[in-house]
């Protein structure tokens, strides 16, 4: 199906897949021109190895010595429902992207093998070879910029799993995501609009939610000139995600309060009993996309490449209430009661209960890069990029400002990030010593193909929040409330050596030299204030070894191990980013560790009965794993919590992948996985309630058993229908693993959905598509809920 045909590349032998001959052949012959590279840019594999020729922008290295998966946009139209770029990603082995409604910006994070939700700072993605995973910060709310790219400028995304390659850091420890968009070679034009529906039914409020989009491109090619221009708008009302609460037991049995109804009596996620009082954050976000590409062959094996993309969110978050009184009025502030049990005082409802928000950002990223392709001897890259924060405005009421008043104004917050962003610099090349003296169609034996590179990323968060005591909406911010900042700079040299033994063995060497540096950090809450710091810098050097060792079994079965280490170093945001202090002893740590994971891989790759089967056992030992946790702290002279550092953690476990095509009749393809992974905390000096408690238990986020499957069928060339399945176990979201009940707000929980799609193509240019995500309308959770059953239909013109 989709995945082996054109990019499942880890499996083996050309006679499976004919671009393997077509990239090999391709070293031995003259210098491809740009203009004609989309055969060769298809990744090709010899002995476990595979190879990266594109002439497209892209993070990969020319040689991955890893388990690596990737789709076209083709197969991505044809079989997956994709209103975001990172739906692209759905079905591929052991990866979720935590998407919880269409255009979900801050808290779609990537997880992997041994890597959940909450570890943002552990997966790497890349747009054209712009960096748009953001390592300000690790969690949920640093999300990689998905908007950067839309599913329709999709040409394909390639997924390398750990950290094998000296070319990345060490926040690929869980994987990296490549993305390449179209670039024209001809006139080019593309319209698509879409909607979504989704009736949501949680806590008996029963509402409709709406998504619309609607994009066009266009672009041409003109003698060595190339250009591309998208544009796309999201509009889009998500389902509630966040609920207020108050536990049973706080209650007081009383007549106090106003009397209320309405309230849903549940559980939370450690089985407490606790009122469910109604949604706090339902999300409208409109969302604007912009990207212009322009490429110019300076000659016919050096292109100059230029990327300028634009995103701008404009969303409201609202809350609202369940409770109503006796004359059936909305309750969203003061105390209550509820059957005979009173909530006032420190219980009582505030403007924190139902909070209203307002953001407006926008974000702008760049890139530029000189990129030869001889496919000769050397080869080499020059690419800068850049992300920044141009707006970055998050408006919220205060706790005194209570609902419904709050939304025409009054008092509130506003939290600016404007100028955060990170810039890259990176000087790539590869090396073909013996390229002149290989056989067409094989490498030479003793052959060496080398990359090397110089790197230097910065990363800069500055965010300022402010009071304002007039209006939230509207007004300018007033006296400050605290404000944030710091520095991470990593300069990195890396180089990789792809070693063919002999005619059965190929060898990948690596090694990767970093230096990481914090600097500026500080925590201000105004002049004067004891509480301020002013952190100082700090600088560390290591060092990431890496190997990989493969052999050809047989013609049709590829054995390989790999082997690589990778350093995470701490985000400026969790070495300076708490902002609260405790006896004037603030609980910034600004001398975190750095994570320090050691990876393996075993891999057996195998052509059989017509599918492409492959096994891998993976294993991960982590030292100073970084964690929000509790922990004594003697200058305080109490317990606080704050990131620190988590001693050991160590991971193994099995993932089995297949891919066929055609089965049992022409037409039918289909993929599956199945990943069983055993990843426990070993080691802890920190704790959550008591000492000890977590030593033992399951890492948060990282369920046993997760698996996914998809198949296609076409019934004629014009129609092909798809259904995907995915599925994941229990898992739990805290470090000791209390969250027992992971059905519920606060949960996470296991779920198991399906998906489907049916895809016409009327004529050349016109295409419709319909589709269904969560057929079977699983209610599933991770802290917020996820989607229920959502319809979607779109229509696309192609000149």
């Amino acid at each position: 199906m989709q995945f082996s045909r054109i990019a499942q590349v880890c499996v083996t032998g050309a006679a499976a897949f004919p671009f393997v001959a077509v990239s090999a052949l391709a070293q031995n012959q003259a210098p491809a021109p740009f203009a004609t590279s989309s055969a060769a840019d298809t990744p090709s594999r010899s002995l476990g190895v595979v190879t990266i020729l594109s002439g497209q922008p892209t993070s990969l290295p020319t040689q991955i010595p890893t388990t690596m998966q990737g789709v076209t946009g083709e197969d991505i139209a044809n079989t997956i429902n994709a209103t975001d770029s990172e739906d692209a990603l759905k079905y591929f082995p052991s990866l979720l992207v935590r998407k919880r409604y269409i255009g979900d910006y801050n808290h779609a994070v990537l997880s992997s093998r041994a890597s959940g939700t909450g570890n943002s700072a552990r997966s790497a993605v890349y747009v054209d070879g712009v960096l748009v995973s953001n390592y300000l910060g690790n969690g949920a709310t640093y999300a990689p910029r998905w908007g950067m790219v839309t599913p329709e400028e999709i040409a394909r995304v390639d997924v390398m799993y750990g950290p094998f390659s000296a070319a990345y850091p060490g926040n690929s420890v869980g994987a990296v995501v490549d993305y390449v968009t179209r670039m024209p070679t001809q006139l080019q034009a593309n319209a698509r609009i879409g909607i979504s529906h989704q009736p949501n039914d949680l806590y008996g409020a029963n509402t409709n939610y709406q998504a619309r989009q609607a994009s066009a491109s266009v672009g041409s090619k003109a003698g060595d000139w190339s250009w591309f221009v998208n544009l796309n708008r999201t509009d889009s009302n998500g389902q509630p995600l966040t609920f207020a609460t108050r536990l049973k037991s706080v209650g007081v049995a009383s007549t106090a309060g106003t009397a209320v109804t309405g309230a849903v009596l549940d559980a939370n996620n450690a089985n407490v009993p606790w009122f469910n009082l109604g949604s706090v954050t339902q999300y409208h976000t409109i969302q604007d996309h912009a990207k212009l590409k322009l490429a110019y062959d300076i000659t016919p094996t050096l292109r100059a490449h230029y990327t300028l993309a634009s995103w701008s969110n404009t969303s409201e978050g609202r809350g609202q209430s369940y409770l109503k009184d006796a004359s059936g009025n909305t309750v969203s502030s003061g105390a209550i009661n509820i059957n005979g049990l009173a909530f006032t005082g420190a219980n009582a409802l505030t403007g924190a209960d139902f909070v209203a928000t307002n953001e407006a950002l926008r974000h702008l990223a760049q890139g530029l890069s000189l990129k030869t392709r001889t496919q000769g001897v050397l080869d080499w890259e020059l690419a800068a990029n850049q992300l920044n924060y141009d707006q970055d405005l998050n408006r919220r009421n205060s706790a005194g400002n209570v609902l419904p008043g709050a939304l025409a104004g009054g008092a509130g917050t506003v939290a600016d990030g404007g100028g955060t962003g990170w810039k890259s610099l990176a000087l790539k090349g590869t090396w073909r010593p013996q390229v002149a003296l290989s056989k067409p169609g094989e490498p030479a034996v003793g052959s060496h193909v080398v990359d090397f590179g110089l790197q230097q990323d910065r990363y800069r968060l500055s965010s300022i929040t402010s009071n304002i005591p007039g209006n939230w909406i509207t007004d300018a911010p007033g006296s400050l409330v605290n404000a944030i900042g710091g520095t991470t700079t990593t300069q990195a040299a890396y180089v990789q050596d792809s070693w063919t033994l002999a005619k059965d063995w190929k060898t990948v060497l690596g090694l990767r030299l970093e230096n990481w540096a914090a600097s500026d950090g500080q925590t201000t809450f105004g002049p004067g204030n004891p509480a301020n710091r002013n952190y100082d810098s700090r600088s560390e050097s290591f060092a990431s070894p890496k190997a990989a060792l493969s052999y050809q079994w047989a013609a049709d079965t590829v054995l390989k191990a790999s082997l690589g280490r990778a350093v995470r170093f701490p985000t400026v945001a969790e070495l300076y980013g708490a902002t609260a202090a405790t006896n004037s002893q603030y609980i910034n740590d600004p001398n975190l560790l750095p994570e320090k994971s050691w990876t393996t891989e075993l891999s057996a790759e195998k052509e059989w009965a017509g599918a492409q089967w492959r096994a891998t056992f993976f294993g991960e030992n982590t030292q100073d794993a970084l964690y929000s946790q509790t922990t004594f702290d003697a200058q305080a002279n109490r317990n606080i919590s704050r990131v620190q550092n988590i001693g050991r953690i160590a991971t193994t476990g099995l993932e089995l992948a297949v891919n066929a095509e055609n089965v049992w009749r022409q037409g039918l393809d289909l993929s599956g996985s199945v990943t069983y992974t055993d990843s426990t905390i070993r080691e802890n000096a920190g704790f959550v309630a008591v000492a000890g408690d977590t030593i033992g238990k399951r890492q948060p986020n990282i369920p046993a058993w997760r698996a996914t499957a998809l198949a296609s069928y076409r019934w004629s060339p014009q129609w092909i229908t798809s259904l995907g399945l995915r599925y994941s176990g229990p898992q739990f979201r805290t470090l000791n693993n209390a969250d027992v009940n992971g059905f519920t707000y606060q949960g996470v929980s296991e779920y198991f959905t399906a998906d489907v799609r049916a895809r016409y193509q009327f004529n050349k240019q016109v295409s419709a598509a319909v589709g269904i995500d969560n057929l079977n309308n699983y209610q599933y959770w991770n802290f917020h809920p996820y989607p229920q059953r959502t319809f979607s239909a779109e229509l696309q013109w192609n000149l």
